[in-house]
């Protein structure tokens, strides 16, 4: 494993997009845009006031500096335009875990998929993992197509209760490297 870099001004791209360190710039957009449609198939709950959004966008960047985890904001490249956030969490153990939402008017666009693999080629230069772990929905089939695109297996299934009350039953993928 190569040394991290700095996880608080990261910036990845891929074809189509710029992912970001999260940072205070992006309250108002996680705010806005992390709605009840988007979190359907989620454990976390949307922000019920812009002081949600902030304490989490602070928590997040806490997180980047101590090398814990990579939040990133996941943005058009060619516009800047925010589409969502995309994360990989507890980076020293041997499974990370991915997290990601996108915005529900770029839904359909393929931002998931490209935000995933830009994120996976990071972790492949700079994480000594044994695999990555991808947590879906079942029902949520566009998100399941992702861990797919990359070869993953099921590794569990299990049933959960997500932030809005809404029943869940998750699967975790096994990312190879």
């Amino acid at each position: 494993m190569t040394r991290l870099p700095n996880l608080t001004s990261l910036t990845l791209d891929s074809e189509r997009l710029r992912l970001l360190s999260i940072s205070d710039a992006y309250i108002d957009a996680i705010f806005t845009e992390f709605t009840p449609d988007v979190a359907t198939y989620m454990y976390p709950r949307p922000a019920d006031q812009r002081a949600d959004s902030e304490a989490f966008v602070h928590w997040a960047e806490r997180e980047n500096k101590e090398g814990k985890s990579l939040h990133t904001v996941i943005t058009l490249r060619d516009t800047g335009e925010f589409l969502g956030c995309v994360g990989l969490h507890d980076l020293l153990a041997p499974r990370p875990e991915f997290g990601i939402w996108v915005k529900g008017s770029a839904h359909m666009h393929g931002y998931g998929r490209e935000a995933i693999r830009t994120l996976k080629r990071w972790a492949d230069e700079h994480l000594a993992y044994e695999y990555l772990i991808y947590p879906v929905d079942s029902r949520n089939i566009s998100s399941r197509k992702i861990p797919e695109s990359l070869g993953a297996a099921i590794i569990s299934q299990f049933d959960g209760t997500g932030g809005m009350g809404q029943e869940l039953t998750l699967i975790k993928y096994r990312i190879e490297r």
